[in-house]
């Protein structure tokens, strides 16, 4: 079986210090997954290992959509894997939209993919744009999950802040779950660290 953990740790990619997310909240650990995607011979099997997954379910998928920036190299190469058509939306005045000449067709099924999924933000925003294009969102997928959504095949519970709808499926390779903390209630500042943000939002 992969070792996700150890990939991400082998590439440098498991992060610990005092780290601000891109939610606010502060966290002791971060997920880097460029550093992992630098690899095209890493983000190609694990792009492959999750391909598997989402084929072993028998869910129909023509377009595989990824919200800008951190899900592209991710989006590209599991669409390559599930030899589908492959799409982005990025943030336009703050606001997430697909151009560049993209096109959606009326009930196309397309399966929403980021490097991680932590609350799901950003992937239900793209899922929004995809929808009111006409598109049929069939499913979401990430390399990493951070453990608030429930991934298939996984015993780790859904938490409230999870916004992904729960009768929809979500794949991913493994789980990472980390302590966060409100920023007026993290432990790392009331020992005089401070929060850098090393991520792709804000920086």
């Amino acid at each position: 079986m992969m070792d996700v953990k150890k990939i991400y740790m082998d590439a440098n990619a498991l992060l610990e210090g005092h780290f601000k997310l891109s939610s606010g909240n502060h966290s002791q650990f971060y997920l880097q997954s460029a550093k992992v995607l630098e690899n095209p011979r890493t983000a190609k099997l694990l792009a492959k290992a999750l391909a598997e997954q989402i084929q072993a379910s028998g869910i129909k998928i023509d377009t595989v959509c990824a919200p800008a920036l951190g899900g592209l190299i991710a989006g590209y190469a599991l669409a390559e894997a599930l030899d589908v058509r492959y799409i982005f939306a990025e943030r336009v005045e703050g606001v997430m939209s697909i151009r560049r000449g993209f096109e959606v067709s009326q009930g196309e099924k397309v399966l929403i993919c980021e490097d991680i999924i932590t609350t799901a933000g950003s992937a239900l925003e793209a899922a929004s744009v995809v929808e009111s294009l006409g598109g049929e969102i069939v499913a979401f997928a990430a390399l990493a999950n951070r453990g608030f959504c429930k991934r298939q095949g996984s015993d780790t519970p859904q938490k409230e802040n999870c916004k992904l709808p729960k009768d929809m499926p979500f794949f991913a390779l493994a789980d990472f779950t980390f302590e966060m903390y409100a920023p007026e209630a993290c432990p790392l500042c009331v020992n005089g660290s401070i929060a850098i943000k090393p991520g792709s939002r804000g920086n």
